[in-house]
């Protein structure tokens, strides 16, 4: 019964996306395939779309990269200030994000900052890295350095070691951290929106269209949006399940 209760938002969305729409998309008025056929037909959505595409890849990688290493380092070596620095990683974690939003736009502003897609994008890599952090250091932690100290004694340079054994190891981790940061970069509405400026993202366009009912385009996007993640999921428990087959026939 929760799944159901759950799950009749998206249903709304994906039947509204087929609305035909006037002035509002409150009311149902007729099935019709325009609004996916013209998806930019709304004025702005398609640039909110692809702006919020591109925050979220770009600080996706820099969170990616700079969370992995310092997982790394945190797990692997020893050094001053380590239990303070973990402390500090936790923090985003646990600040409420409309005061991670508002400290790092008065950061923006007395730095002479103009607030853009580059704040944007500055923002979510910050918050984001301390779940790729957390995500990584966990997988980090479960692998046996005995793989590695077996690399070295065949004569492996340290980074033939790292990119033929840790990093393959790590890669489930790490991909698992960036669909995460992903994600979270992509739904964020209250840090984006402290430092957003003029432009608009797809959850900002959203918000906004909201007091007069979402354009079907929106939905539309939304819809296209569940359907892909639904296939990347069921695409990899079906990849996963055929590896594991193939394994149990070896």
């Amino acid at each position: 019964m929760a799944l159901v209760f759950l799950m009749i938002p998206i249903v709304y969305t994906i039947i509204f996306s087929f609305n035909d729409a006037r002035r509002t998309n409150i009311i149902w008025r007729g099935f019709t395939l325009d609004n996916w056929l013209n998806v930019c037909a709304a004025q702005d959505v398609c640039r909110a779309f692809g702006n919020s595409i591109l925050i979220a890849v770009v600080a996706t990688f820099i969170a990616t990269v700079l969370g992995t290493m310092i997982a790394i380092a945190l797990v692997r070596y020893r050094f001053r200030f380590r239990n303070t620095t973990t402390l500090l990683i936790f923090l985003p974690l646990t600040t409420p994000e409309v005061v991670l939003g508002a400290g790092l736009a008065a950061q923006f502003l007395q730095a002479g900052v103009p607030k853009g897609l580059g704040t944007v994008i500055i923002a979510h890599a910050l918050f984001c890295i301390s779940f790729v952090i957390v995500t990584v250091r966990a997988r980090v932690a479960s692998l046996d350095p005995a793989l590695e100290e077996a690399g070295r004694d065949l004569y492996g340079s340290p980074q033939q070691v790292f990119w033929r054994i840790t990093f393959p190891l790590l890669l489930p981790g790490i991909i698992a951290a960036a669909l995460l940061s992903f994600a979270l970069s992509f739904d964020d509405f209250i840090i984006t929106n402290f430092n957003r400026g003029a432009e608009v993202t797809f959850p900002s366009f959203v918000y906004t269209a909201a007091a007069r009912g979402i354009p079907p385009e929106a939905n539309v996007i939304a819809s296209a949006v569940f359907l892909l993640a639904i296939l990347f999921v069921l695409v990899s428990q079906f990849t996963a399940a055929a590896r594991r087959r193939r394994l149990a026939k070896l």
